[in-house]
């Protein structure tokens, strides 16, 4: 798949969508809860990418996982942190504090390129990364609760999502400036493997019903499976700050979903930590925008 900036960004946007229709689907959920959603979430992703990647690779589907190497499980393990660590964060603290905890993704993707590959961020991306933090933490602000030790230790296991989302995007990235051309696509798969292994102890004894099954294997294909594949691809074509910048529209695109579909109504502050949030990424995608045609019309030749 080859993508132009403009159809990366694109995609990623359309991944955070895919992406924060969990909150939704699990308040129908009838028995299922905490572990138990986390393994059949991440079982169904796995069964839908042994379905998925054979069809887009056939017989050379295992030359993919011995040309990643090292890169392709050290992705693969962040990607089991992250569908992991998320659930196990919510069974320890609130919702508010979980997403609080991810705001600080991009900053720490920005941090990490920068030491890691090099990478120079743009005063406009260092002012979006900010704003759109800012805009996060005010919408949850009056949850936070730091005199109880169980939710700050579930802050600290919340923090492993966007840690190792940083190291996840960044090493995509220092694959591609090194000049290998590594599909990381395989390590979801892998990264979906360590998850059922690791919540399926706890998940037992299974109470889902058949309607709970059915969502959450809906959830490993559409909210999982098929997103995170497309934002592995975007990483090609976008910065790593750029895309842990874009996944900050999940959870706006969650607050709106829930509203619709769950009657959650959202307050005050979260409209207006979200339209932070949304003009920060405006903001910033405009101005690349206005920097990319610059850049290109200095190489038009004269006629």
């Amino acid at each position: 798949m080859v993508l132009t900036h403009r159809q990366a960004v694109l995609a990623m946007v359309a991944s955070t969508l895919m992406w924060s229709i969990a909150g939704v689907v699990t308040r129908h959920l009838e028995q299922a809860s905490g572990f138990e959603v986390t393994f059949w979430r991440s079982f169904f992703t796995m069964v839908s990418l042994m379905v998925i990647l054979p069809i887009l690779h056939g017989r050379y589907l295992i030359n993919k996982f011995e040309q990643g190497g090292k890169s392709l499980w050290v992705s693969g393990l962040c990607w089991g942190v992250m569908f992991t660590a998320f659930m196990m964060a919510l069974t320890m603290t609130t919702v508010a504090n979980v997403l609080v905890t991810m705001a600080v993704g991009p900053l720490m993707t920005a941090l990490l390129a920068r030491v890691l590959i090099g990478h120079r961020l743009a005063l406009r991306t260092w002012v979006a990364i900010v704003v759109g933090g800012l805009g996060i933490a005010y919408m949850y602000i009056d949850q936070l609760n730091f005199s109880d030790m169980q939710q700050v230790t579930g802050m600290l296991v919340a923090l492993c999502v966007p840690a190792t989302a940083a190291v996840n995007w960044t090493l995509a990235q220092r694959a591609q400036a090194h000049g290998r051309d590594i599909d990381l696509v395989p390590a979801i798969l892998i990264g979906a493997l360590i998850s059922s292994l690791l919540t399926m102890p706890f998940a037992i004894p299974l109470h889902a019903t058949a309607w709970d099954v059915g969502l959450l294997a809906t959830l490993g294909l559409v909210q999982l499976a098929i997103p995170c594949s497309l934002a592995v691809v975007c990483a090609r074509y976008l910065t790593a700050p750029e895309i842990s910048l874009l996944a900050l529209l999940e959870i706006i695109f969650g607050i709106l979903l829930a509203w619709w579909g769950a009657g959650e109504v959202p307050a005050k502050s979260a409209m207006l930590g979200g339209s932070l949030v949304i003009g920060a990424l405006v903001f910033n995608e405009y101005l690349s925008l206005q920097e990319r045609q610059q850049e290109q019309s200095k190489h038009i030749p004269l006629t």
